[in-house]
């Protein structure tokens, strides 16, 4: 039977040293000894006071050489075609065409919305099964899981493997945090936020929405209006 699965997110990997690696890329810029040395002389409290500074200023490229790698399982492959909009990342995704699905229950996710109602979630939970038996009885017929998938839904669970460096880490965040974005790729967002603030948290110490980080709101009339609630924030359309 078609099973409800939840969204789990590890971060299976990072730059080693992160914090004091991008320090070191910062220093290497006005310094005429070699990063290798600059790792060795820049203590915490200079690792803090560089990377605040070039957040502040907007000049991030050098965060760009601390990447970080996610396991993520329990997303539909509705929230996959978002994340992949993500330009500068690496992506390593199950694949519908090479995993037969059909030797094990078909994992999918019901959103929020449908799961508070009994009868929606029912209702639902029918249409899982109901597609979860049409492609059994494809892959039963012969057909190669590659075409058996074309009756699979966007709710399908996907397993994914996500690497991003900080510097398109903060601007997911930024986009992706936002009240605005589509409830499940936010909340992937949050728990991917969550493990690098403290994995890194000088890297991460200003990320979010950019009505907390920059005080801005830039969704004109479609805001939330989360940004009447920040002292100094203000709303803006691009």
């Amino acid at each position: 039977m078609a099973k409800e699965v939840k969204l789990r997110v590890r971060l299976i990997a990072q730059t080693q040293e992160a914090e004091a690696t991008v320090a070191a890329a910062i220093r290497q810029c006005y310094s005429p000894i070699g990063a290798d040395q600059l790792v060795k002389k820049t203590g915490r409290k200079t690792q803090k006071r560089l990377i605040s500074l070039v957040t502040a200023s907007g000049h991030t490229s050098t965060i760009e050489h601390a990447s970080f790698t996610f396991a993520i399982e329990g997303i539909s492959r509705a929230c996959s075609h978002q994340l992949v909009r993500h330009r500068i990342a690496s992506f390593s995704q199950q694949s519908q065409r090479y995993v037969d699905l059909s030797k094990e229950e078909i994992a999918y996710i019901i959103p929020p919305e449908i799961s508070y109602s009994k009868k929606k979630r029912e209702k639902f939970h029918q249409a899982m099964e109901e597609i979860e038996n049409t492609y059994r009885d494809l892959i039963r017929a012969g057909v190669a899981p590659e075409d058996a998938r074309f009756v699979l839904p966007n709710a399908c669970e996907t397993k994914i493997v996500v690497t991003m460096n900080a510097r398109s880490l903060a601007n997911f965040f930024r986009l992706r945090t936002c009240a605005r974005a589509q409830w499940e790729i936010r909340a992937l967002a949050k728990k991917m936020m969550s493990l690098v603030k403290e994995a890194a948290p000088l890297l991460f110490a200003n990320v979010g929405p950019s009505c907390q980080t920059e005080k801005i709101c830039w969704e004109g009339h479609l805001s939330c209006g989360l940004w009447k609630t920040i002292p100094g924030a203000t709303l803006k359309e691009r």
